[in-house]
């Protein structure tokens, strides 16, 4: 099992329309196979900049669902909403306290 973390900067307009859409998908990416966690976060000093924190159980489920229609729908319709290019990193989990 791995994180992805995947940062996006979005035009201050977008902002609603954005959450409005993770709204409707959410449920539909958490429950693609082999996504076992989703998260959405918003950075604390900067309205604009949001992050997805999902687990998955390894790099072909991720690559499933980067190449699924799903993906390709929820992509086209927020990269537009971009400020910036999105940024993201594949993790692996060193040490946990709980």
């Amino acid at each position: 099992m791995f994180t992805r973390i995947v940062k996006m900067e979005f035009q201050a307009e977008f902002i609603p329309q954005f959450l409005a859409n993770f709204e409707e998908v959410k449920s539909k990416i958490r429950n693609f196979p082999g996504c076992s966690h989703l998260e959405l976060y918003c950075d604390k000093n900067n309205e604009t900049v949001y992050f997805t924190y999902s687990k998955w159980n390894d790099e072909n489920d991720l690559e499933n669902y980067r190449k699924s229609v799903l993906f390709q729908s929820i992509w086209a319709t927020t990269k537009p909403m971009f400020r910036s290019k999105a940024q993201a990193w594949s993790v692996d989990a060193v040490c946990n306290v709980n």
